[in-house]
């Protein structure tokens, strides 16, 4: 069982205490590199859901607001609790997630930089008046809090996910109610001592509830003193919520499933495109939704770079992300280390060949780390061209012409992010204004900064998190002319 000094309460929090739910059924979190049952948390009821609303409905403040300078105060007091207390926090994600140490205490300063930016940019929400007098009248815009708000965050960035929503929320002064995953909510609850000991955040404006994800859910989206939904997750569990919000009319903000094409130019730097997509495909284990799941090469480099990338892929270090020099840690479960065993199968089954890695018939039971793999020679019909894999495997296939890989690219239901890889400014220029993805990176594999809005577009949901544009998302713009 793990022990920690953030981690003295394992329950939900509901108005400014700990909810100490005694007697309810209770749900195991494991660490996905051991098995070993980290902690047992409550399945909160319905009960402890309606008053963790009602705690935020007493928070919330309309008539007279909490000042910005009083917001701005909770933002910079939770990245500065954030930063001092980085190595655990980034302790317990690592365990409960599997990802390698550093890389868990670095998402842990990734989540600090987006309530540092909202702290800074605070001021984008004063009201202000339109020049002239339109109508014969004063005008003045009020940038009013949408109200309570449900925020719903996924596995693979336990810290990072929540810091998003979070920080735009509290900087428009929106009481939140939170629902973890289930397989990671220990960092959760470790952000959570934070908030409680080392913050001014008046009680029931930070709300946590942990237990039964469609229950949960269920009220979230139908009680009507929540107006908006956050949720970042599948495509299919976005759907879902849309449909029941349809009748309360929610705001929803959905940044939803990913298959991001990454495409490299027969002009392309290819030592630094290997370098990028290093970083970018096996950050998490590549469970991520905006890591390259289709990897496009010009036919005619397309020999030289999978020498590269194999070289680089062989030299990686799979293991307990808690063991000093691992590159890659677990996969967080069973289902989703089959699904990858399954897209590698279904690859060599139709005839793409294996450059690095075991085949899916060496891999042994037990255990859920995957070696990191790359085929070549994917076509439309296997799995990995058309499914997300969320895991290691790189995915590559041929092209010859511009128009050939835009085509491609689009050929997916899903637009989050993009990659493409060119020293021509004028064809980068016309393949990203081609591609309908909400991130598009030339010449880098970056994921989004707290800086610059994130996205998607189609089936990858609706809304942005990060700039002005995700701040903007928790606020209703309230528009009052004066006779």
């Amino acid at each position: 069982m793990i022990e920690s000094p953030l981690l003295k309460q394992l329950d939900g929090y509901i108005g400014g205490q700990w909810a100490e739910s005694a007697g309810t059924e209770r749900f195991a979190v494991y660490n996905p590199a051991t098995g070993d049952v980290l902690a047992e948390l409550p399945m909160m009821q319905a009960a402890a859901v309606e008053a963790a609303i009602a705690a935020g409905q007493r928070a919330l403040k309309l008539a007279e607001p909490y000042p910005l300078e009083v917001r701005r105060r909770w933002l910079e007091q939770i990245r500065d609790a954030l930063l001092a207390h980085k190595a655990e926090v980034g302790r317990i994600l690592c365990l409960e997630h599997g990802k390698p140490l550093p890389e868990a205490q670095g998402e842990v300063e990734y989540a600090a930089g987006f309530f540092g930016y909202c702290a800074q940019q605070l001021d984008a929400l004063n009201s202000h008046d339109l020049e002239g007098r339109p109508r014969n009248c004063s005008w003045t815009v009020h940038y009013r809090p949408v109200g309570v708000v449900g925020l719903i965050t996924p596995w693979n960035f336990p810290i990072g996910m929540i810091a998003k929503k979070l920080s735009a929320a509290l900087a428009a002064g929106c009481p939140s109610v939170i629902k973890p995953a289930s397989e990671t909510p220990l960092t959760m609850v470790a952000l959570f001592s934070l908030l409680h000991e080392h913050t001014e955040v008046p009680p029931g404006m930070v709300n946590l509830v942990v237990g039964k994800p469609s229950m949960i859910g269920d009220i979230l989206c139908e009680h009507p003193a929540v107006p908006m939904l956050s949720f970042t997750g599948s495509t299919e569990v976005g759907r879902l919520l849309m449909v029941n919000c349809a009748p309360q009319v929610k705001k929803l903000a959905l940044e939803l499933g990913g298959n991001a094409p990454f495409i490299v130019f027969e002009d392309a730097d290819l030592d630094a495109a290997v370098d990028n997509l290093m970083a970018n495909k096996f950050r998490g284990g590549g469970q991520t939704c905006v890591c390259a799941n289709r990897i496009f090469v010009h036919r005619s480099v397309a020999a030289a770079f999978a020498e590269k990338l194999v070289a680089r892929v062989r030299a990686l270090r799979v293991g307990d992300g808690m063991a000093s020099g691992v590159d890659i840690g677990p996969l967080i479960n069973q289902a989703g280390f089959d699904k990858v065993r399954r897209h590698v199968a279904d690859a060599l089954a139709k005839g793409a060949a294996l450059l690095a890695g075991k085949h899916p018939d060496d891999l042994g039971e037990g255990h859920l780390f995957y070696p990191p793999t790359v085929v070549s020679g994917v076509t439309r019909d296997m799995a990995c061209a058309r499914e997300e894999t969320f895991g290691p495997l790189v995915p590559i296939a041929l092209f010859d012409s511009e128009d050939e890989v835009i085509a491609a690219g689009n050929d997916t239901e899903f637009g989050l992010a993009a990659y493409v890889f060119t020293g021509d400014e004028a064809r980068a220029a016309r393949v990203i204004g081609a591609l309908r993805f909400g991130h598009v990176g030339w010449n880098t594999g970056t994921g989004p900064t707290p800086e610059a809005p994130f996205g998607g577009m189609k089936a990858s949901g609706v809304g942005r998190e990060g700039g002005l544009e995700g701040l903007f998302e928790f606020v209703e713009a309230q528009t009052v002319p004066r006779g």
